[in-house]
């Protein structure tokens, strides 16, 4: 960004770690879209109170009359045979059989960020999200006990299964290939070409054949089928959707760009921006998986995550999974999904340099350039912002946020890609020690930017990590501390350590570092080192002759003046200012967090008016009061522009 070498502290503090609240409740850390891999984790020894799973696939076959290689393949598809040990997966789904059962509380966190949405019951009225009580319905079997009982899981898939087809060809079949048409309504998807990927993916699990050892110990075999030919004009009868056309995707002609449809589950048809719905923000994520695994969650009714595209990082090739128009939920925040576009990339936040491909890098800058000229967004980091920038939308979730695309995504020669004459000036610009009170950007060096962080396996789903690892790596980030020495402890969120008097140089503790891009206040200058208003408190990195930063003189700068401003996750209107027969969200001030007087911070600008969104009727609802973005920590917040001058 700005001229000047990189010169930097060399490694974060080894101070004690405290993991963040959300590992406590999941047990897994989450960078993107997905945790850890049922296929990459370490099988635990077979319970002797666990009923043979195997045998529970072959009893349920013969008693709805399933075609075992189909039962088998397609609770292979869906779980990989895995029973989640009673806990519903990333999908809202139960057991070995995938049956979801998505309930409010779910989609209030998540992708979808709901929390403290009037309109939550709409959000999980999709019967594609309630399989488990259409299950438990043909079964007899008490909902609760298909959560549990992997056995009884697997006799409830088999059975809608076996309804499906019934009512798709009103017989029953002992031959494989008479089930395509009902394995294609068992993703339970309304577009027709991914109720096809999925039979298809299906019906190569049968023909090819698969075995595994489950997390739980079970080991589960499916012979090859080789013989099998789907009756795949099954397809017609169910009279799914066509998929939007490639011609119909919203890219510039560099990238190569195809469309395949999210869940409908995933997300909510809209009018942006013609109904008044703007969309403001850009946001960057990577997928902790595969493409085609990321691909394949979203086409997946009830997982609660889509996107607007997914980028392969071998060739930078997209595929469009939500038209622009539409809500994609994929920042766990509704008012940001609501106002923003999503980019997943292929890739793993723990390995991020060796995942994030210039091609990739520059297909993105494309698209990126392109999406922003077609909504009016600005090409700056306020803006085109990362998933780890995000704000929970309460208390409750901020510690749980994710922290993708990581810090080993290059945002400085990203920006460059984006907007180079705005990079060709700031990098014109002599770096110096910065002066108390006016504006600076974070601008280390990533190549001679090295940080040292702590990776676990949590951290990383390919199971490349087996303990927990110190790794030194150009990154994008710069450490901050409670005081002007590379001794002192590193700031602890208060979010994320409540409490407590030390950060962790945890790769997922993002409350404890800046990134490249941002923009700060200076509130003090000591020697070598910079202090910067961050989180309500004034913190410090190493910047020797200002060698981390530039100015910043065109920043829009926000103060609190002689009281303390309120700080909100969402900028939702008043209870009172929507119109009659609409169940109002509720908005709630951030209380972990606190914006006190005498304090500056960066923000975007002008401020937005309060406003929410409504499916029923395509209804935008806008309401007094006004409210600034600002860049408040790692994350952004929003903050009533009454409150602060």
């Amino acid at each position: 960004m700005c001229k000047g070498s990189s010169l930097q502290e060399s490694s974060r503090s080894r101070s004690a770690r405290k993991p963040l609240a959300g590992i406590l409740a999941s047990g897994i850390v989450a960078a993107g879209c997905f945790a850890a891999l049922p296929s990459m984790a370490q099988a635990a020894q077979p319970s002797p109170s666990t009923a043979d799973r195997q045998s529970s696939f072959a009893d349920a076959a013969k008693e709805f009359g399933v075609p075992l290689p189909v039962l088998l393949a397609v609770s292979y598809q869906e779980s990989q045979w895995d029973d989640h040990d009673g806990q519903y997966n990333t999908s809202g789904g139960f057991g070995p059989m995938n049956l979801t059962d998505v309930t409010a509380k779910m989609v209030s966190g998540g992708a979808a960020g709901a929390a403290g949405r009037g309109d939550l019951a709409e959000l999980t009225a999709d019967p594609a999200l309630h399989t488990l009580d259409a299950a438990a319905e043909l079964t007899g079997t008490p909902a609760a006990e298909l959560r549990t009982d992997d056995g009884e899981n697997i006799r409830a898939g088999a059975a809608l299964l076996a309804s499906y087809q019934k009512e798709l060809t009103g017989k029953g079949s002992a031959d494989p290939a008479d089930w395509y048409g009902a394995v294609a309504k068992y993703s339970q998807s309304s577009d027709r070409k991914a109720a096809q990927l999925f039979a298809d993916r299906v019906f190569k699990t049968v023909t090819t054949g698969a075995s595994r050892t489950t997390v739980d110990g079970q080991r589960v075999r499916l012979p090859a089928q080789r013989a099998v030919h789907p009756e795949t004009q099954q397809l017609s009868e169910l009279k799914l959707k066509a998929a939007v056309t490639d011609t119909d995707t919203e890219c510039p002609p560099t990238v190569d760009c195809t469309f395949l449809a999210a869940a409908a589950s995933n997300g909510q048809v809209a009018g942006r921006p013609g109904d008044g719905v703007q969309i403001k923000y850009i946001v960057l994520h990577d997928t902790e998986s595969s493409y085609d695994a990321a691909i394949q969650t979203f086409q997946t009714a009830g997982s609660g995550d889509s996107a607007h595209y997914v980028m392969r990082a071998s060739d930078g090739a997209v595929t469009q999974m939500t038209p622009t128009k539409n809500i994609a939920f994929h920042a766990g925040n509704y008012w940001f999904n609501m106002h923003s576009i999503g980019i997943e990339h292929e890739g793993y936040a723990a390995h991020g340099a060796t995942w994030y491909t210039q091609t990739q890098y520059q297909a993105t800058a494309d698209l990126v350039k392109y999406l922003a000229a077609r909504f009016d967004i600005p090409l700056d980091r306020e803006h085109i912002i990362g998933h780890d920038n995000v704000p929970g939308p309460r208390d409750s979730y901020l510690a749980g946020m994710h922290w993708d695309p990581g810090p080993y995504w290059d945002w400085t020669a990203f920006m460059n890609m984006v907007a180079p004459a705005n990079a060709a000036r700031a990098h014109s610009a002599a770096r110096h020690v910065p002066t108390v009170g006016s504006a600076v950007t974070i601008s280390p060096e990533f190549a001679t930017n090295e940080q040292t962080v702590q990776v676990c396996p949590a951290d990383d789903p390919t199971g490349a990590t087996t303990e927990c690892t110190e790794t030194t790596a150009p990154s994008n980030f710069l450490p901050v501390r409670t005081a002007a020495s590379a001794d002192a402890p590193l700031f602890a969120d208060p979010a994320i350590h409540p409490g407590a008097t030390a950060g962790t140089d945890s790769i997922h503790d993002w409350g404890s570092t800046v990134a490249a891009g941002q923009q700060f206040v200076v509130a003090d200058v000591d020697g070598d080192w910079t202090a910067i208003w961050f989180s309500g408190a004034k913190v410090w990195f190493y910047n020797p002759d200002g060698v981390n930063t530039c100015a910043a003189p065109d920043a829009t700068v926000v103060h609190s003046g002689d009281q303390a401003a309120t700080l909100y996750g969402s900028g939702y209107p008043q209870a009172s200012e929507y119109p009659s027969g609409l169940s109002p969200s509720t908005q709630k001030p951030l209380t972990l967090y606190t914006f006190p007087a005498g304090q500056a911070y960066v923000a975007t600008r002008p401020p937005v008016s309060a406003d929410d969104f409504f499916v029923t009727g395509d209804t935008y609802v806008t309401g007094a009061a006004q409210y600034y973005t600002i860049q408040y920590n790692h994350r952004v917040v929003l903050v009533d522009a009454s409150q602060v001058s």
